[in-house]
């Protein structure tokens, strides 16, 4: 279960001979996944510091701080990467960023409890749907 809850960042690490020797933009690529390893290790950082903090409105404001800093953090990554390299670093950038994300999405779903067939369900009335 470690391994696909990190499939983002396997990706973004797997990624990396293969642009090296494919000969793509590589400072893009690294601006681009460090930009991803330095925001996922921060949010695991602050919802971990979050989820032992009793308080709801302060549990809250932790976790949209992080998620609004990650967003931050990786435009201006993808915007460092045009302007002190090339548009093609840019757009490898972004691409990065972007497939490192969706891989992200994905996972949160299926990873979390009650998602996978044979998972934890509520119990109650059955929705009329």
């Amino acid at each position: 279960m470690f391994f696909l809850r990190y499939l983002d960042v396997c990706l973004v690490l797997a990624t990396g001979p293969f642009v090296l020797i494919g000969g793509v933009p590589a400072f893009g690529y690294l601006v681009g996944a460090s930009a991803w390893l330095l925001t996922r290790l921060g949010t695991a950082y602050v919802y971990e510091r979050a989820r032992r903090i009793p308080d709801p409105k302060v549990k809250a404001g932790l976790q949209v701080a992080g998620m609004m800093g990650r967003v931050w953090i990786v435009a201006l990554a993808v915007i460092l990467a045009r302007y002190a390299g090339s548009k093609s670093d840019g757009i490898m950038a972004a691409a990065v960023v972007l497939a490192a994300f969706t891989v992200y999405f994905g996972m949160s779903f299926a990873m979390r409890p009650g998602a996978l067939p044979g998972g934890s369900r509520a119990h109650g009335r059955p929705s009329a749907s």
